[in-house]
């Protein structure tokens, strides 16, 4: 071999090696991703998803190195809940003010009045008979109760029992609605519903918006002498099927409804607006017959639930179903699976005043699971309820996260049937008047 041949050999022999350091430095650089080759394929068998190197603008060129990528949006991200929200920005006393509903004197906003809803920051007021004078004077009553609440964060809940029948609190202006037991005669669902639906617009006229109605009970007692024509009927499948039917006509109007008496108030004896009634029923003896409306009630989200002073001994021989955990937090927050408003009966009733001390009273039936606790007729009891409430988490005898649970359920509520104090008294006497008579003609006529 002469010298210039094994000077060309040496020197193709450093190209070949030049180009081999080359090829295997370009094989190492695109293993590590320097140089990816972007997929075009719509799917893959190793769990890569397909483009995920395209550009924002679409196309498959490959990022460059140095650019900065930003971390993907967490779609499981919990959304925000403005009701949580509402809820946070409320005190200890505005929370527990939402848990009471109280009743008012006179027929105009007192001074009384004025500082219950600005101490206690009461969540809600019931108007009874005594309350009512003309539509137009009603109507500036609720008017100045709403007005004299847009000083707390919450809007308060107007509520009276309309029923029908003998249970009205109407006005004479305002054309009447028959009893439960004759439009439960007609067996007819549309006209019940019609009911719900003009009983809302009735008190829709002076500035209410909740009802307590529609009755839930089953008229099984004859001698009962609380309820008798307030019930639909005495069988649960027409008073189930008439009372829902209530109960989607008040809702279709934007009123809240509250069906009532849990667990059942038609086999009583003793009228509980003035002594405890007592009920020795089995739980099979209730689930086959007094509870099968309110379970229908609860499958169909029911707003709210009352629940009764009534003391049934095989269930709980300590508590009425209105202070009773085993009823309330057992059977209808626990079996039911009821997450809904609860509200007891009036505690100034008889069943609880002769035989409970309001304070205790108070305490237990929020133990037992109760939202909101009706006291009517007296400033100072609800003044007690309030500073009771308040000793109580303060004293570690009721965890606040306890009123919590309740006062998030009433802000949902009033959330979602868009409360508001500027809400005035809406509708048309003169076409709702004619409209009831038309709809008693075809009640009259079945």
């Amino acid at each position: 071999m002469n010298m210039n041949r094994s000077v060309r050999l040496n020197r193709n022999f450093r190209f070949v090696l030049v180009l081999s350091v080359i090829a295997t430095l370009s094989l190492v650089l695109a293993a590590c991703g320097q140089s990816p080759k972007p997929s075009t394929a719509t799917g893959n068998n190793n769990g890569t998803a397909a483009g995920q190197n395209q550009s924002p603008s679409g196309n498959n060129a490959a990022a460059p190195q140095d650019e900065v990528h930003e971390e993907p949006q967490d779609e499981t991200q919990e959304e925000i809940d403005p009701v949580k929200e509402q809820l946070q920005q409320l005190t200890l006393e505005e929370k527990v003010g939402q848990m009471i509903l109280a009743g008012v004197q006179g027929t105009a906003l007192d001074e009384q009045a004025k500082r219950m809803i600005a101490d206690q920051k009461i969540g809600g007021i019931i108007f009874y008979a005594n309350n009512v004078t003309t539509l137009q004077g009603t109507a500036a009553f609720v008017k100045s109760i709403k007005e004299a609440n847009q000083q707390n964060p919450v809007p308060i809940l107007m509520s009276v029992d309309q029923e029908g029948g003998k249970v009205s609190r109407m006005p004479e202006a305002v054309e009447s609605i028959p009893s439960n037991r004759k439009v439960g005669k007609t067996n007819d669902t549309k006209l019940a519903e019609k009911m719900g639906a003009l009983l809302a617009r009735q008190i829709k006229l002076a500035g209410f918006n909740v009802d307590f109605a529609p009755v839930l009970d089953i008229n099984s007692n004859p001698k009962n002498p609380v309820i008798g024509d307030r019930s639909f009927g005495t069988t649960a499948d027409l008073v189930t099927r008439m009372g829902i039917a209530e109960m989607k006509g008040l809702r279709s109007e934007g009123v809240i409804p509250v069906v009532k008496h849990f667990p059942g108030h038609g086999d009583t004896s003793i009228d509980s607006h003035l002594d405890l009634p007592v009920v020795n029923k089995s739980e099979k003896q209730l689930a086959e017959l007094e509870w099968i409306p309110f379970q229908a009630a609860v499958k169909q989200q029911a707003e709210a639930v009352m629940v009764a002073h009534i003391l049934f001994p095989k269930l709980d021989p300590n508590y009425p179903a209105s202070l009773s955990k085993v009823i309330i937090g057992d059977h209808l927050r626990g079996k039911f699976k009821y997450d809904g408003v609860v509200i007891t009966d009036d505690l100034s009733m008889g069943a609880i005043s002769k035989n409970y001390p309001l304070n205790k009273a108070a305490i237990a039936t929020v133990q037992a699971g109760s939202d909101i606790l009706l006291v009517a007729h007296s400033y100072e009891s609800a003044k007690t309820i309030f500073d009771t409430l308040i000793s109580a988490v303060k004293s570690g005898k009721i965890k606040e996260s306890r009123i919590d649970e309740s006062v998030y359920r009433i802000l949902a509520l009033k959330q979602h049937f868009k409360l508001s104090d500027d809400q005035e008294a809406t509708g048309d006497v003169k076409q709702l008047n004619a409209d009831i008579r038309s709809w008693r003609k075809q009640v009259d006529a079945r």
